[in-house]
């Protein structure tokens, strides 16, 4: 095995490991030993980096991967000060990886490293991206049926034909990873940002799940509610970022439309027929239909006008690094 001097000097040179394996974790501290032996042995013959990324544990973890790097000399990563989120994690990794393929995975040891070749392979066989299908899932059915309602409805939005959007063990080519940009809960969206951005080869493989053998899971219920407020944000955004008066004017036009129909009847009863209007709430309804239709027209008008600008995306905060 190489000393760890000399991987510093390729990796300086210009010697890119051929797999980056980004792995964001939270307080896995007793995981990371096994883990780490298990991907030497999967990934033998390659040329591979590890890069942890410590999404602002408060156990052992930066201690134990502190360890693990300065044990093998292809282990580096990265600490937030506080917790972040996985997307934040993963875009962090992505950001720092250097291979030709990456891979992500999970650190709770229920994603097998050795799925790694396979997926790999089918990148090399001309796939953009292979999500993993834990076709076989060892998790309570508190998570178990959520999971499938989510994707089912997942799969009908974006039109992408993918089982498990949630599957951690994914391989993307380094293009793929350097074209989208990851926020808030938008990891379970990566094939849909992948696809907008023009990487339509969106391959699936079936891959082992194992139960899990050491800490508790850091994910509740509420995932799944936030994760499709994030797809609805998503497909809202990438449909009407650039035309906001295309969505806003449209909704303007049908209420101020029906407002005035609504006025416009009114009026002719009270001028030409002399009908009372007060005990009608049929008037009130025109006027705040109006009232609604400019609101929208004016939320319109502003979206466009912040659309000209550039809002800068708000990193977190690296506290430290390894090898990086």
């Amino acid at each position: 095995m190489a000393s760890k001097k000399e991987n510093k000097t390729d990796y300086q040179t210009g010697n890119k490991p051929e797999i980056s394996i980004v792995i964001p974790l939270f307080n896995e501290e007793q995981s990371l030993h096994e883990l780490t032996n298990q991907i030497i042995k999967a990934v033998d013959g390659y040329s591979f980096e590890v890069i942890f990324v410590d999404d602002g544990s408060d156990d052992f973890s930066w201690d134990v991967i502190t360890k693990l790097s300065g044990q093998f000399h292809f282990v580096r990563a990265i600490r937030f000060r506080r917790n972040y989120g996985k997307s934040d994690a993963l875009q962090a990794g992505f950001e720092a990886a250097k291979g030709t393929y990456i891979v992500t995975m999970d650190a709770d040891m229920q994603d097998d490293p050795f799925e790694i070749p396979e997926l790999v392979a089918m990148l090399k066989d001309g796939a953009d991206m292979v999500s993993g299908w834990k076709k076989v899932r060892h998790d309570p059915i508190s998570k178990t049926v959520p999971s499938r309602f989510f994707n089912a409805i997942t799969r009908l939005t974006t039109g992408i034909k993918l089982h498990d959007f949630n599957c951690g063990l994914k391989a993307y080519r380094k293009e793929v990873t350097d074209s989208i940009f990851l926020y808030g809960e938008m990891h379970r969206y990566v094939p849909l940002l992948a696809k907008w951005k023009g990487f339509s080869k969106i391959s699936e493989k079936v891959v082992k799940h194992h139960p899990r053998k050491y800490g508790k899971t850091k994910f509740g219920i509420s995932r799944f509610l936030n994760g499709f407020l994030d797809l609805l944000t998503l497909l809202f955004v990438n449909r009407y970022m650039h035309r906001p008066m295309h969505f806003f004017g449209l909704f303007g036009v049908l209420f101020l439309i029906t407002g005035a129909a609504i006025s416009g009847w009114l009026a002719y009863l009270k001028i030409f027929l002399g009908e009372p209007l007060a005990n009608r709430p049929l008037l009130f309804l025109g006027i705040l239909l109006i009232v609604v239709g400019v609101q929208f027209f004016s939320i319109g008008f502003l979206g466009e006008m912040i659309n000209k600008g550039q809002v800068k995306d708000q990193k977190p905060g690296i506290y430290e690094k390894i090898g990086l």
